[in-house]
């Protein structure tokens, strides 16, 4: 039985549009996502998907449509309707955002425990022993030597710094994470090695996300549903599998084609 037959959404995006001078962006987006689920948004470059998902995680105002997300205690909410402070809240405990970049998602100025400590210290944790503890515990489930806890992010490689960010962002448990082309700066061999971790965690922790990418390995690897954008719309949506192995949309297809023929 699919989620979607017992649990109600956990977000869900209606007519959502944003564009940038009236001319690039998302428009009229819908999908509903689902606890546990992983949902990725294909396109090449302008298609509008990471416009989209800053969209969707507040980090620039829609101008019209809505994203309602299920608040704890509170039920579907329109996060429109949410102070800067809650919003702030939200982004700090209930949801991770992954950036393409780890320096732009890590405090590069301290130690990678810190990285980590922090957010846990925003959502009311204190006991400098415990941080460390599970810190040092979350540099070892991401495949980084516990040794390393003190260490500046500036001096771990490009891969590790990513595992380092993904650490930061899970340690509180949230429900939802946005990954915005969480492999597209790495070397093909530690992109691999990423998304086998990143496949394991989101399994492991029941970890709802949605993930933008241009990669459609990373979607067949990691999303139960793929949105394929293009010009700001989305042409094609559905199963990952069915998309990718019977692609209906001209433009779906020569995607799949391309990859198919590299």
């Amino acid at each position: 039985m699919n989620a979607s037959d017992i649990d109600p959404p956990l977000l869900s995006v209606r007519d959502l549009t944003h564009t940038w001078d009236g001319v690039h962006g998302c428009r009229e987006i819908n999908f509903d996502l689902y606890p546990g689920e992983v949902l990725c948004i294909v396109g090449e470059s302008g298609s509008g998907k990471s416009t989209l998902l800053q969209a969707v995680s507040c980090q620039v105002d829609a101008q019209h449509g809505s994203v309602h997300y299920d608040l704890r205690g509170q039920g579907p909410t329109d996060l429109a309707t949410l102070s800067g402070a809650q919003r702030r809240l939200l982004a700090r405990t209930d949801w991770g955002y992954v950036r393409q970049h780890a320096r732009d998602g890590l405090r590069m100025q301290v130690s990678a425990g810190a990285n980590i400590a922090e957010r846990l210290m925003a959502v009311g944790q204190r006991h400098y022993g415990d941080l460390r503890e599970v810190a040092g515990n979350w540099l070892q489930k991401m495949e980084i030597d516990v040794g390393r806890l003190d260490d500046a992010p500036a001096s771990f490689s490009g891969g590790m710094q990513q595992r380092l960010q993904i650490a930061r962002n899970l340690v509180t448990h949230p429900r939802l994470v946005f990954m915005d082309e969480p492999t597209a700066s790495l070397d093909v061999s530690v992109q691999a090695r990423l998304l086998d971790l990143l496949r394991q965690l989101v399994a492991d922790l029941g970890l709802a996300a949605i993930v933008v990418t241009h990669d459609l390995a990373v979607a067949r690897l990691l999303a139960h549903r793929t949105l394929v954008m293009r010009g700001g719309h989305v042409v094609e949506s559905g199963l990952t599998d069915q998309i990718l192995d019977d692609p209906q949309h001209p433009y779906t297809q020569l995607l799949v084609s391309s990859i198919l023929q590299s």
